[in-house]
C-alpha cells in the first residue's frame, strides 16, 4: 500500500464556523453547575435564544451526551465534540483549558 492511498485522520477538531470562548474567571467556578450559569449567560449575550448541546466535566470526567467518547476511544476528537460541531454548534464556550467545554447552537424562535 503507497503512503499516498492512506486516510488523514484529523487530529483537531474543525473549527470552522465556531466562535471559540476562553474564560479564566478569578475566582474559577467551584463546580460545573457554576460554571454552567456563566457559560449561558455567555451564550445568551452572544447568540440570544440558544440551545445547550454538548458539554465536558474534568473534574468529574463526565460528558454529555452520554457516553458519547465510547466510540471515539482511539479518535483525536472526543465525542462529545464531534457530536457538537456534527449538530450545528457555533459557539464553544471553555473555561481554564478544557476544565468545562460547553457547545451551543443559536434557535430561531
Amino acid at each position: 500500500m503507497s503512503t499516498e492511498s492512506k486516510c488523514n485522520i484529523p487530529q483537531e477538531p474543525d473549527y470552522t464556523g465556531v466562535t471559540v470562548v476562553d474564560l479564566n474567571p478569578d475566582p474559577p467556578p467551584q463546580d460545573y453547575l457554576q460554571a454552567m450559569e456563566l457559560a449561558n449567560t455567555e451564550a445568551e449575550k452572544r447568540l440570544g435564544d440558544y440551545m445547550l448541546l454538548a458539554w465536558y466535566d474534568r473534574d468529574r470526567d463526565f460528558e454529555s451526551p452520554q457516553h458519547a467518547s465510547e466510540c471515539h476511544v482511539n479518535s483525536a476528537i472526543p465525542g462529545y465534540i464531534d457530536y457538537a460541531l456534527y449538530h450545528g454548534a457555533t459557539l464553544k464556550i471553555d473555561f481554564e483549558n478544557g476544565r468545562f467545554v460547553f457547545f451551543y447552537l443559536p434557535v430561531d424562535l
